[in-house]
């Protein structure tokens, strides 16, 4: 059972590292990752992770993209159901596993926020809507180091997945 479980941890990494290197856009690579891993698919929710890439609409001002889709993958399995919109309580549980990825992230990289992330790894933020400013963050590595972020938190998301199904199970 834990070797199967490090397999997942692993192949979570693997996925979502591979997936950002490939591709870009850390939110849904996270949640590519992650879905891959657990066998889920839907479409829906993964265009839904488009717009959430750096920060937000790439502007660096939001928390990172890929904290973004491990969040959403949480939310896509513990959240609460339009059915149960007027259930308060339906919101803990979901939230609960969330903070629990935040904490893990923060406790990691020391912040959430995209700019504060790209200050700590490259010494500054980089306008990834300026051609200039986005060859340079290519050429100061954030492809690598954000995609080692990627896998990182596709496989801080799948074992909080994975905790909370083993909890379950056991009460």
């Amino acid at each position: 059972m834990e070797e199967r479980r490090r397999e997942s941890l692993d192949r979570a990494f693997e996925l979502g590292k591979n997936y950002e290197m490939a591709n870009g856009g850390c939110p849904q690579c996270t949640l590519a990752a992650v879905f891959e891993v657990l066998g889920i698919e839907d479409e829906a929710v993964f265009k839904a992770a488009t717009a959430l890439a750096d920060g937000v609409g790439l502007t660096g001002d939001g928390h990172c993209g890929a904290l973004s889709g491990g969040t959403l993958a949480i939310g896509y399995l513990y959240g609460r159901e339009k059915k149960d919109f007027a259930d308060i309580m339906r919101l803990v549980e979901a939230n609960l596993l969330a903070k629990k990825l935040r904490d893990r992230f923060v406790e990691r990289y020391g912040t959430v926020r995209c700019r504060d992330l790209q200050q700590k790894f490259f010494g500054r933020f980089y306008n990834l809507y300026e051609p200039a400013e986005l060859e340079a963050a290519f050429k100061a590595g954030m492809l690598n180091t954000c995609s080692d972020v990627v896998g990182e938190v596709a496989r801080m998301t799948v074992e909080i997945i994975l905790e909370k199904r083993a909890s379950d199970t056991e009460g």
